[in-house]
């Protein structure tokens, strides 16, 4: 794995004594998604459909650090839309790094060479550069041709200047085990630290719905590419043994949707980065509010198919915990890529879905147009 000794030093301390205190569910990585906007239009992303007044929303600094300390999570993901719209980024950073945090920074690196200047190399920073694939498959899977080029420039950039550098790579129902492996190769030779890889999510509001995967094709892609490279040992992932394991169909988990929390400018939102159904004002009102086991694989019909590393990663980590010889195995010999797949969970008694998307966004508006109209009247006085 690519994760860095301090890292892992740090978060499996962090989840040791979060076990030997008896905590069932507790926060792993913060996503943080200051704002939705974006300089892309992505086919498959449903985080940038909202009208213009929620779009052109920063979340404060002071808000998105609080949030960090409120949740006390070891990692802070920084997602969006583009986080590199923030003018105050930098200094949410910063301000997290300080903390003795782990920050990765996502972006779609159309900004990032102009920007790198605004940080610092640190081993509590990390650029997560948006790449779906090869030169066709990214810019076809963000719909402008030219991005995968000036990611792939931003990238050698960053490395000259001593920033560790990982990719995010999204596939989908197209893509192709070996052009994946050779693209994994490819980042490989950039001297990319490291590689974070899921399972495309069917966002109920991303244009394109054709190409998501389901659970037993993920499963075949994985192994597939997976057996190109050495039972996924060829390459350096971000993500723990058993995930990659998982998402290779031979271990069984349900998700935990706590472990990555998400506040956005919404709030916390319930359950999940990929589910957005309700809003708490507070980390402990998510937690003690939030009706868990309504939602996952085999309780909710919109999580049937989703094998996300913000769902299942940190039931791979809280089970490498409980057995870490089986750990150990994975990560020395490699994902299994043949034989039988664990039996799924069933979908038998999933409750079937409920769209409350729009709900939701009313009631933002609504807020925004209050906080206007405030604003207004002590403008005039």
């Amino acid at each position: 794995m690519s994760i860095p000794l301090l890292q892992k030093l740090f978060v499996g301390s962090y989840v040791v004594r979060q076990h030997l205190a008896g905590n069932k569910r507790y926060p792993l990585v913060l996503m943080l998604e200051p704002l939705f906007r974006c300089n892309l239009a992505c086919a498959g992303c449903g985080k940038i459909d909202y009208p213009d007044p929620i779009l052109h929303q920063n979340m404060p600094v002071e808000d998105a650090l609080f949030a960090v300390d409120e949740c006390g999570a070891p990692v802070v993901s920084i997602a969006g839309g583009e986080p590199l719209l923030h003018k105050n980024m930098p200094e949410i950073v910063k301000g997290i790094i300080a903390r003795r945090k782990f920050v990765y920074l996502c972006t779609n690196a159309l900004l990032m060479e102009k920007k790198l200047s605004q940080y610092k190399p640190s081993t509590y920073f990390t650029w997560s550069v948006h790449l779906d694939g090869d030169k066709e498959m990214h810019d076809h899977s963000v719909c402008q041709p030219g991005v995968y080029d000036r990611a792939v420039s931003a990238i050698k950039r960053a490395k000259e200047l001593g920033f560790r550098v990982n990719i995010n790579c999204t596939l989908f129902n197209t893509a192709q085990a070996d052009r994946v492996a050779n693209f994994f190769d490819t980042v490989k030779a950039m001297g990319v630290d490291g590689i974070t890889v899921s399972p495309g999510y069917a966002y109920e509001r991303a244009p394109d719905q054709q190409h998501f995967l389901n659970r037993d094709r993920t499963k075949q892609l994985f192994r597939e590419i997976f057996r190109r490279g050495r039972g996924a040992r060829q390459w350096s992932f971000s993500q723990s043994s058993l995930f990659l394991d998982f998402l290779a169909g031979n271990q069984r988990y349900h998700c935990t949707p706590w472990g990555n929390p998400t506040r956005t400018v919404f709030g916390w939102q319930k359950p999940c980065y990929l589910l957005g159904e309700g809003y708490t004002q507070t980390f402990r009102e998510l937690m003690e509010e939030t009706r868990w086991d309504d939602y996952g694989t085999g309780n909710y019909e919109k999580c049937a198919d989703c094998m996300v590393h913000c769902g299942y990663e940190a039931s791979a980590v809280q089970d490498a915990i409980r057995n870490p010889l089986k750990a150990l195995s994975v990560a020395l010999r490699g994902v299994r890529t043949d034989g039988a797949t664990a039996p799924d969970i069933s979908l038998d008694g999933q409750r079937p879905a409920q769209y409350v998307f729009s709900q939701h966004v009313e009631r933002k508006l609504d807020e925004i147009r209050e906080n206007q109209r405030e604003a207004e009247m002590v403008a005039a006085k």
